[in-house]
């Protein structure tokens, strides 16, 4: 769900430096004051001859291996997605998936990642999806899926119908929403979902059509607010928490789902979590309030009992 940055090709250094232009086509023989400065300046220019392209390689091997690691990462996280996607349809059979398989099929020549690829699989199933991946025979590396691990409290999952999928996939659109400054494009959304093996138009067999739950089912249920963004031309869409979601989930919960897909503690993102700690302060004050208010209706309603 979460992109690295792209980093910027280093800038490559100009060569400084002029040739020498003779004033005319006479050839004069120098004096001694001449030669030494002229030598001198010869021997500068063949340094900074020299430099320039030194920088230009090194800047040139740096930026490749930029490229390099940006492509691997991406490769590994489609790999993950790829698995996810693999042992949800194998459990579909309540078949035992085998670590052959896995590597046959999805992982290929990146079985050397093996151990990081199935943490980071199990890691999603997990949190998006509420199963839980377990190895039952060492020997042999076989796995099986147990779908009974809750992603948030039983009330509520029972608001989304008792589905703990659908409310993994709720949270990291929540998640996305957050990270990216409280509001997420209509595209980064969709992209969101590829990323994770789904097409948003495209039936799948955990959630029907990603894009009409999310319309149809968050939006309506007020999860999910959509709005088109003002002045864009051709106009653009953007999803943001909608009143049920601030109501029901905190942000915090929201960040503490997003630091365990990523092993990472919540201050890791500074800003997101003083403003999770605001909210939750402001959610402390208002809960206090409730309460207070509470009490004074139950003794009001006492007082006059006891008349």
């Amino acid at each position: 769900m979460l992109q690295t940055p792209e980093s910027r090709g280093l800038p490559v250094p100009q060569a400084e430096g002029e040739k020498d232009g003779g004033h005319d086509g006479e050839t004069r023989a120098p004096t001694a004051s001449q030669e030494r400065p002229k030598e001198e300046l010869g021997a500068g220019r063949e340094e900074g001859a020299v430099e320039p392209a030194l920088t230009r390689k090194g800047a040139r091997a740096l930026a490749a291996k930029a490229l390099a690691r940006r492509r691997a990462y991406r490769r590994l996280n489609r790999t993950v997605a790829e698995l996810v996607q693999f042992l949800l349809v194998k459990d579909k059979k309540k078949s035992p998936i085998t670590r052959s398989e896995m590597v046959k099929y999805v992982i290929g020549d990146l079985k050397a990642l093996f151990p990081d690829i199935i943490a980071r699989a199990a890691e999603h199933l997990r949190y998006v999806f509420g199963f839980e991946l377990k190895q039952f025979d060492r020997k042999h590396h076989t796995y099986i899926l147990i779908n009974k691990l809750k992603p948030l409290e039983e009330e509520e999952e029972e608001d989304l119908g008792g589905d703990g999928p659908r409310l993994g996939l709720l949270m990291m659109i929540l998640g996305l929403i957050y990270m990216r400054g409280n509001s997420a494009r209509e595209a980064q959304v969709w992209e969101m979902l590829r990323r994770l093996g789904m097409q948003p138009s495209k039936y799948h067999f955990l959630f029907g059509y990603p894009k009409r739950l999310i319309m149809e089912d968050f939006v309506q249920q007020r999860y999910l607010s959509y709005r088109r963004v003002p002045h864009t031309s051709p106009p653009e869409y953007e999803f943001s928490w909608g009143p049920r979601s601030n109501l029901e989930i905190s942000k915090m919960k929201v960040l503490g789902f997003v630091a365990k897909l990523h092993k990472k503690e919540p201050q890791h993102w500074p800003v997101q979590y003083r403003e999770a700690l605001a909210d939750e302060a402001d959610r402390a004050r208002a809960k206090a309030r409730a309460e207070a208010s509470m009490r004074a209706r139950a003794s009001a309603r006492a007082g006059i009992h006891l008349w």
